[in-house]
């Protein structure tokens, strides 16, 4: 670990991140799911949620990062920033493809510190993830406003 990088700070990074970006996968997941009823969307957003879970099974087990959660001290937990006003369907989606993809390159970053051929493994599903947003895109800017 380097220089001024603590193993626990990192992992609570981590942990953070990888919820965060199944959260934002998820949304959009029921999205292409229940509103497009797009199968193969769907399958691609299940399948990049997973994909996480592989790139992350050699940075720490779940019981490590747990151990670091620190949920209720978290100073960013009562910080609103937009979250609050979805105006609509495709207001919802783009926030959470965002986050997510936020999400993904933080992981990409980190694992470096940890595992270099995680980090690589996140940088794939991050492209997964572009191309994806680039598929749904088009069929949720053309929703009427839900």
């Amino acid at each position: 670990m380097p220089k001024g990088a603590k193993q626990s700070t990192v992992k609570r990074i981590i942990d953070a991140n990888i919820n965060r970006v199944k959260e934002g996968l998820r949304v959009c997941e029921e999205i292409v799911r229940f509103i497009l009823n797009s199968r193969s969307l769907t399958l691609g957003f299940k399948e990049a949620r997973h994909a996480i879970d592989t790139a992350a099974k050699n940075l720490a087990t779940k019981n490590e990062l747990l151990k670091e959660r620190l949920s209720l001290e978290d100073v960013g937990r009562s910080i609103y920033v937009n979250e609050l006003s979805r105006g609509s369907l495709k207001d919802i989606f783009f926030a959470n493809i965002q986050r997510a993809k936020e999400s993904v390159r933080v992981l990409e970053e980190f694992s470096k510190l940890i595992n270099v051929n995680s980090s690589l493994k996140f940088k794939k599903v991050r492209y997964k993830i572009y191309a994806l947003e680039k598929k749904a895109a088009a069929r949720i800017s053309a929703l009427r406003a839900h």
